[in-house]
């Protein structure tokens, strides 16, 4: 059992996960190899307060409000809600207004997550997100190691020792190892200590340090949010097919030129081994978004969603915003997004495969600043119209045009190309 051990943001998130699925502490605490009471002190140290109310129903916690007969008491302009136990309004100008509390919350787990009463509940919710309560923990954890962790009057007695014997040019090094009894710190603290300012000797007084330039700190951190993961990982994704075995797999990847410059974003369409690529400004989720909604509108929602049933990426920030891609402008499900397992780009192969072709004509290095749109269609155009032995000889555009028809690769703007006038060069570019 993991003892005196922070939790991790995994931890978190399988907490979120048992509480959505109504598990005691105790099941969690196994789950994780840790105190119930370990448990039941994170979720109460990160509760969220949400007023929000339920569908069709404002928030409203009035405990009168099912037998109030009072109509409008917030006078608000052109309100049309008949009574006030409809309106989120109206109980803050009521003189009789009695504020009801949930008894459940009252008890463990002390949070909604789970309830099956929450679809018609109009009171003030409280809930565990594992998201905000990582964030949370790292900003009292920041907070807890900012600062120097001295007093005024040690601060005074060091400077009295250091910043003299500073300016007749000794090192730290040859301070500290000579005064031993007088200091009780590091080096690498009294270093510290001299960037802050707290002496009155600077760093142009050690002409070493003068000399250096400033290191650059490296933070490692996860490409996506973890969060985003929960119920669309690659075990998810088998999981999905075992029960939807003709659902045709859509992978989607970027390719990069330089980094920092244009990339492109490429959508395979698996079955028939058809690409699209689209150049973006930058390798942002947002451009990701706008293309998926670009296409949402040119294709139209009943085609969209026959073209993309599904869809398989890896961790990469870019892809870090499911929901824009799965969901449209009203918040409907159009599509149905999943990861790949991290460092396995063996599990959607067939795009990494097919990337091949475009390195033909945009070998790795090449610049994509002078790249357009036009000329990203034209390459697609000759890659999409080669002939492939595993398709009988076949190009991909003629085996979407089989399964899709004519008027969607108008749509998209596929053109097909003779087979002779086929380039696969970066001459094809020029």
């Amino acid at each position: 059992m993991a003892v005196n051990k922070h939790l991790s943001l995994d931890e978190r998130i399988t907490i979120q996960t048992m509480l959505d699925k109504t598990h005691s502490f105790k099941a969690i605490g196994r789950e994780l190899g840790r105190d119930c009471t370990t448990v039941s002190k994170e979720i109460r140290n990160h509760l969220l307060f949400q007023k929000k109310g339920c569908f069709g129903q404002a928030f409203n916690d009035c405990a009168n409000r099912f037998d109030c007969p009072v109509k409008k008491l917030c006078q608000k302009p052109g309100c049309t809600i008949r009574y006030c136990r409809s309106c989120s309004h109206c109980h803050l100008h009521c003189s009789d207004y009695s504020k009801e509390y949930c008894e459940r919350l009252n008890s463990a787990p002390w949070v909604c997550n789970g309830c099956d009463k929450r679809p018609k509940c109009t009171l003030e919710k409280r809930f565990y997100s594992a998201t905000s309560a990582w964030h949370e923990y790292k900003e009292i954890r920041s907070e807890s190691r900012s600062g120097l962790c001295l007093s005024e009057t040690e601060a005074l007695q060091l400077d009295s020792l250091f910043s003299p014997l500073l300016k007749k040019g000794q090192s730290i090094h040859h301070i500290c190892a000579n005064n031993k009894a007088s200091v009780m710190f590091s080096k690498k603290t009294i270093y510290n200590y001299v960037d802050a300012g707290i002496f009155t000797a600077r760093n142009i007084d050690m002409p070493r340090k003068a000399r250096f330039r400033v290191r650059k700190s490296r933070h490692d951190s996860f490409k996506v949010d973890k969060t985003c993961r929960i119920g669309r990982t690659y075990k998810d994704f088998q999981l999905f097919m075992k029960d939807h075995p003709d659902s045709p797999v859509v992978e989607i990847d970027s390719v990069e030129g330089k980094k920092g410059e244009k990339v492109l974003l490429t959508i395979h369409f698996v079955k028939a081994e058809f690409m699209l690529a689209f150049l973006r400004e930058r390798n942002t989720a947002s451009s990701v978004s706008v293309i998926f909604e670009k296409l949402y509108q040119t294709l139209g929602a009943e085609v969209f969603k026959k073209l993309f049933p599904l869809i398989l990426t890896d961790n990469g920030s870019e892809f870090s915003d499911p929901e824009s891609i799965e969901r449209d402008a009203d918040g409907n499900m159009r599509t149905r997004v999943f990861y790949c397992d991290p460092s396995a780009p063996h599990q959607k192969g067939a795009v990494e495969n097919n990337h091949g072709f475009i390195r033909r004509v945009l070998p790795k290095g090449t610049s994509f600043e002078d790249l357009t749109q036009e000329s990203t269609d034209r390459m697609m155009c000759h890659i999409n119209s080669y002939c492939r032995a595993n398709l009988g000889n076949h190009s991909p555009h003629e085996m979407f045009h089989l399964f899709y028809g004519q008027d969607v690769l108008d749509a998209l703007g596929a053109v097909l190309i003779s087979p002779n006038d086929i380039t696969l060069r970066p001459e094809l570019l020029k």
